[in-house]
């Protein structure tokens, strides 16, 4: 249940009906938009009437119950209104969020060398992602695959972030790991496979620390935010969701099955960032830029791309990571079609100009 308060409410009168509420067991959230200030009721409202409540106060506007079983992740609970995330680097702050320009997270699947990283960083950097990403602790099907250098890589990522000033998005696989991680990451990444790693999910819930929560292999839409919902219940309103394909039953030509749907969907059900990785849902690098495009025509707010300087000797996925000048490439792209839809502005843009021979940037200068 949410109440919605009538513009220009005073906070006196706000914090009364937060007693009120309080005498009600229940505990009282405010969410402050734009327009609107909302007071979502955390607890049981089932035997609560709307009526009881709606006349606690004449600065009351609007009391809403909030049917949805994500409760903090719906829409209905931020009164139709899209959230931001925030995230500091040393660039300065880069939000996440509808009304705001598309943001590039790039970098290899995993850390391999201080060489290798700091590139990729260097070169991610000047084609315009604001974010560096890139694997310490890789969670693998296989027990014989890489599983990443650990608290070493940690290491290696906080020296390219000293180097190119870029933020860094990175896994989290164990809660034992997370003061170490949060020394180094900007945005810790909750991978596919430990979506649904409910502990796991209250220890970040627990923290400030931004989350990119990425939707399980076989997650409904449903699934995917309840598990945001573990997050933001525990106190972390920082949650990024990224879909990044799930498992369909033709898996001969593609990796995954990016469901570009999802982003219209979620936009009618939730009020959290949404990022789309291609490269994880197609699993081919030769199809990453098309579905990049296509995400950004869907409404992402995000994208998350695999770059290594030479794929062919990747220690893990090199078959959809990108080579640099192919990255570089693709953000040519990236630049002209995120204008085109109003997702992009010159801050995003380092040392890099749309080609004029791109159809998609001729008929944006030319429009």
């Amino acid at each position: 249940m949410i109440i919605v308060m009538k513009p220009f409410a005073p906070s006196a009168e706000i914090e009364q009906i937060n007693e009120e509420i309080r005498r009600h067991q229940l505990t009282p959230e405010i969410c402050l938009g734009h327009h609107k200030v909302v007071i979502g009721l955390v607890g049981d409202t089932s035997e609560i009437d709307p009526r009881q409540i709606q006349n606690l106060n004449p600065f009351i506007e609007q009391v809403i119950r909030v049917k949805k079983p994500f409760k903090r992740a719906s829409l209905e609970f931020r009164y139709g209104e899209h959230s931001e995330v925030v995230v500091p680097t040393p660039n300065g702050s880069v939000i996440f969020g509808q009304n705001h320009p598309l943001v590039v997270v790039a970098g290899p699947c995993s850390v391999e060398n201080e060489e290798m990283i700091v590139e990729a960083a260097q070169v991610v950097k000047r084609c315009g992602a604001q974010f560096l990403r890139g694997g310490a602790y890789k969670p693998r099907t296989s027990p014989y695959a890489f599983q990443g250098h650990g608290e070493s890589a940690l290491a290696l990522l906080a020296k390219a972030k000293e180097v190119t000033g870029l933020g860094i998005i990175t896994e989290i696989m164990d809660a034992d790991d997370l003061d170490k991680l949060i020394e180094v990451a900007d945005v810790l990444q909750i991978g596919a496979r430990n979506m649904q790693n409910f502990s796991l999910l209250k220890k970040l819930g627990a923290t400030t620390k931004p989350v990119l929560l990425k939707r399980g292999l076989s997650a409904t839409i449903e699934d995917w935010l309840m598990s945001a919902e573990y997050i933001l219940a525990a106190g972390n309103p920082n949650v990024i969701l990224c879909e990044r394909g799930i498992r369909t039953f033709d898996r001969q030509f593609t990796r995954n099955t990016l469901d570009i749907s999802a982003i219209p969907v979620l936009r009618t059900l939730t009020h959290l960032p949404i990022m789309i990785d291609p490269s994880h849902a197609t699993g081919k690098s030769e199809f990453v830029p098309t579905m990049a495009m296509a995400s950004i025509a869907a409404g992402a707010d995000s994208l998350m791309i695999e770059v290594h300087p030479n794929p062919a000797k990747a220690f893990s996925d090199g078959p959809q990571s990108l080579t640099l000048e192919g990255f570089k490439e693709l953000m040519h792209e990236i630049t002209a079609l995120s204008t085109f839809f109003g997702r992009w502005t010159q801050n995003n843009s380092v040392n890099i100009r749309p080609k004029a021979t791109s159809l998609v940037s001729h008929l944006t200068y030319s429009s």
